[in-house]
């Protein structure tokens, strides 16, 4: 009919009810009809399957007309330091930052605000840790940079640090802390023993030899929270500590010294290093020296000193051998001297060598004349 209005507000909606731009009420499900010729009623339709209430006049709506916000409307707020986990059909949503005012419908879709007070514990709790450390897909984009989330895997440590403040440590596992308010990061230690190598030092030994040396060490942090406080860069105050160790030690010994006794070198740069380092936090578990490399021209004088040492050593041993077998003729040559039948059975042997290299032999006086004449040793008078 001519100047009627008609408004249907279906069962998922509700109506926001104007008459000369003045909220009147609000319209439930049902059918509407207003005699309205000059169009002074107005209606503004919402789907209650978006729980969220946004308006211009919000502020004006919750200031007026308290009963009809309450029958209508959950409206949430956070203060400064309180955060609020949005819940919508049991489900987690979204977070509600902290000076935070939020307005949802009464209606199909349960609205339950979790508030959180992180004025001193801004920790996330292990049940919140997992809602929020590894979200969903479309919970991730609304949770960008309000958590910061930090996985310590096992044999490390790690360092919680608030505002540029080392708070605790944290062992491992799954942590979550929250950022409003506060800049939060998680430094993570390896506490598992590692390993530095010193390479490539050129070094002059007491004797003004130049040596090339590469060094092997295995440490780890005993102290994370010493370390980092005391030390800007760990792997390089180690570094810098062996090589001055490994230095001030080959520059105190002689090439001879060195090469004779590299365990000792070894055990002198540990003692050097783990002395200065302990204080700060560091173990050093064992040194060891991988490879000393010489000069070419000193490859040769080595190799020659060696070479001359063998064939002294070699002489040494050939005299040792013919004094030994002098000294055994001498020996055998007294006993036959003292006995003549000793004599007389080397005689016969000596025969025996002859004979058998012998082609023909002539035979003079029989038996006796083999016996005595073929060989004979005159000894020298007395």
């Amino acid at each position: 009919m001519f100047g009627y209005k008609r408004i249907v507000i279906a069962q998922n909606e509700r109506g926001l009810h104007f008459y000369d731009q003045r909220l009147i009420t609000i319209l439930e499900p049902g059918i509407y009809r207003w005699l309205d010729p000059q169009n002074r009623h107005g209606v503004q339709r919402y789907d209650l399957t978006v729980a969220e209430f946004e308006h211009p006049w919000l502020d004006v709506l919750l200031k007026t007309d308290a009963a009809l916000v309450e029958r209508h409307f959950q409206v949430v707020e956070t203060s400064d330091q309180q955060v609020g986990l949005i819940y919508k059909s049991g489900r987690l949503n979204g977070v509600l930052p902290p000076a935070t005012r939020r307005v949802y419908w009464r209606g199909p879709v349960e609205v339950r605000v979790e508030l959180i007070d992180i004025a001193t514990d801004y920790t996330l709790s292990r049940a919140h840790t997992a809602l929020l450390a590894r979200p969903s897909a479309a919970l991730a984009k609304s949770l960008t940079g309000l958590t910061q989330v930090a996985e310590v895997e096992d044999n490390h440590l790690g360092l919680l640090v608030v505002d540029g403040e080392l708070v605790r440590t944290l062992p491992p596992g799954l942590h979550a802390f929250w950022r409003f308010n506060r800049t939060v990061k998680v430094e993570t230690v390896d506490l598992r023993l590692q390993t530095v190598e010193v390479s490539g030092q050129d070094i002059l030994t007491k004797d003004k030899v130049s040596l090339r040396v590469n060094l092997s060490a295995v440490y780890r942090i005993a102290d994370p929270v010493k370390a980092r406080a005391e030390l800007g860069n760990i792997s390089e105050y180690l570094y810098r500590t062996l090589q001055f160790g490994l230095r001030q030690t080959i520059g105190s010994r002689t090439l001879d010294v060195l090469l004779g006794d590299k365990d000792e070198l070894d055990q002198e740069v540990w003692r050097y290093a783990a002395e200065r380092v302990r204080s700060h936090g560091l173990e050093v578990e064992t040194v060891g020296l991988k490879d000393v490399i010489l000069p070419g021209e000193m490859k040769d004088i080595l190799n020659q000193v060696v070479q001359a040492e063998k064939v002294a050593q070699a002489n040494v041993i050939r005299r040792r051998e013919e004094t030994a077998a002098t000294r055994s003729l001498l020996n055998t040559a007294k006993l036959m001297e003292e006995n003549p039948l000793l004599l007389r059975l080397k005689e016969l042997e000596a025969l025996e060598k002859v004979v058998d290299k012998v082609d023909r032999l002539t035979v003079f006086g029989g038996l006796d004349g083999v016996l005595k004449d073929t060989v004979r040793i005159n000894l020298p008078p007395h």
